[in-house]
Parts: structure tokens; sequence; C-alpha cells
């Protein structure tokens, strides 16, 4: 048997930002031309700036990967397990920040058409990032990533 090296990034398919902001500006350019509000117009600065804002939680997890001198960018190798801060409360504060914002957009946008991209977006994350990233944690940090993988959601 040969121990085989851990690969020094989790391969993630693509940046999160451009998997959750392609289908988003996509969605935003289809609705000029083919207008199909979502929600009635007297909630969606309200409730869109709402979600924005909750979105923000993405802000401390990327201060809590700084502080502890790690990359918060998938596609680079990682050289600490960050699990303070919003990593506390979830695996994944960036990812769930991310939709807020695609959610709060969307809303604040009234338009539909992003919110149908919105499940296909999240299988992608789900699968070409989440499920790599925890491969590659789990093998970079062995005992410590699965003690932390049970004690804390994947999401909320």
């Amino acid at each position: 048997m040969t121990d085989t090296p851990h690969p020094a990034t989790a391969g993630v398919i693509a940046p999160p930002p451009l998997i959750y902001g392609v289908p988003l500006l996509a969605g935003l350019l289809l609705d000029r031309w083919f207008p199909w509000p979502l929600v009635p117009e007297r909630v969606t600065l309200r409730l869109g700036l709402l979600l924005v804002a909750l979105g923000f939680i993405a802000l401390p997890a990327v201060l809590a990967f700084r502080k502890a001198r790690t990359h918060p960018e998938p596609w680079k190798p990682t050289k600490a397990l960050v699990t303070v801060g919003p990593y506390r409360f979830t695996r994944n504060p960036m990812y769930v920040g991310m939709t807020l914002l695609y959610l709060g957009t969307t809303i604040w946008q009234n338009t539909i058409w992003p919110l149908l991209a919105l499940p296909a977006v999240v299988a992608v994350i789900h699968v070409g990032v989440i499920q790599r990233e925890e491969r590659y944690l789990e093998g970079l940090f062995g005992d410590d990533y699965r003690i932390y993988r049970e004690r804390v959601r994947r999401w909320l």
C-alpha cells in the first residue's frame, strides 16, 4: 500500500463567485428583454435589501480566513482549518452568504429569471465545490476536520 499525497488544492470546478455571478447576471439581463416579476413591488426593496444584508455573513468568514493566514479562495492551497466566527455555526458561511446575496438581488430587482437558475447553482456549488473541499480538508486535516464536520452543519 502506498501513501498518496493529498492534492495541493481542493480542485473546485470554478470560482464560486463566478458560479453564482454568471447565472445571476444572465437572469437580470433576460429580465430586461422578458420582464417576469417575482413578488409584489411593495416588498421588493425591503426584502431584497434584508437578504443582501444577511448575505454579508460572508465578510466575517473571509476575515476569519485572513486572520488564520490562509486563503479564502478554494482554488488556492489551504494552510489552516478555520472553525471560528461564522464557521462555528455553518461549515460554508461564504456560500450561505453568496446564496443570500443572490436571492436578495433577485428579489430587489423583482425578477424570477435568476431564481429559476438557483437550484442548478446550488447543485453545482454542492458537487463541484463543497464536496471537493470536504474531501480535500479531510485529507489535509484528518481527525480535526472529521470532528469539526460532525459538530457543525454544512449549510445552516
